[in-house]
């Protein structure tokens, strides 16, 4: 069961990192080469399917690392605690900070003119939490290559 858990976990955590790598690389840039009005109508469009998408994957994929953590003990294998660790920090990212960035996106209530240094504070944040879950996804993965 142990190592079961520990492949879904580097999978989950594989998928999630790819995702927000997507995301740094394919939306930010499309959304920060659009004109301010067309991001916000975009973004009020998709706001619900992006949520839908990256919080089971983040919500998954931090509930399967802790899991791992403590099936595997904590102190008796500690880097299953540190990807457990950095998918929390992952998760925390969201009401310190996405949750009012991305309903001042969604609702428009953002002046056009703000929205470059927005989407520039944005990006740096995004960029901070894909850093945290490659490193939980690196870190899994040796935990995995490890032996009991």
């Amino acid at each position: 069961m142990a190592a079961a858990l520990g492949w879904l976990t580097v999978i989950a955590l594989g998928l999630s990192a790819g995702a927000l790598l997507a995301e740094g690389a394919v939306l930010v840039p499309f959304w920060r080469s659009a004109e301010p009005r067309t991001f916000l109508d975009w973004y009020a469009e998709h706001a619900g399917l992006l949520f839908r998408f990256f919080a089971p994957l983040e919500i998954g994929s931090a509930i399967l690392a802790v899991a791992a953590a403590l099936l595997h003990g904590i102190r008796r294998r500690p880097a299953w605690a540190l990807a457990a660790a950095l998918s929390l920090l992952v998760l925390l990212a969201f009401p310190v900070y996405f949750e009012d960035a991305n309903a001042s996106f969604a609702s428009g209530s953002l002046a056009p003119e703000a929205v470059g240094d927005a989407l520039a504070t944005w990006a740096r944040w995004h960029w901070g939490r894909t850093g945290l879950m490659l490193v939980a996804f690196a870190t899994a993965v040796s935990a995995l290559r490890q032996r009991s």
